[in-house]
């Protein structure tokens, strides 16, 4: 179970990533950060916040549309 979950669903870029940057202040550091999306640039994009903030992403699936991601906080 994660930390926080955060529902970006409907939200183009660059809305789910600056909301992530946000919602990820509020996890602790070894913590978990659930996204979930249905824009389909979100995967590119987030594993691009990942390498860029030093996050782990832990898993990133794709549920009918649904893009969910599972971010850890070890930046």
């Amino acid at each position: 179970m994660a930390d926080k979950i955060l529902d970006t669903k409907g939200q183009a870029c660059p809305l789910p990533i600056l909301m992530a940057k946000k919602a990820m202040k509020d996890v602790p550091k070894g913590g978990t950060l659930e996204v979930l999306a249905t824009d389909p640039g979100s995967v590119a994009d987030f594993a691009a916040f990942c390498k860029a903030t030093g996050n782990a992403l832990i898993e990133s699936e794709n549920n009918g549309g649904v893009y969910r991601f599972l971010i850890k906080h070890t930046a």
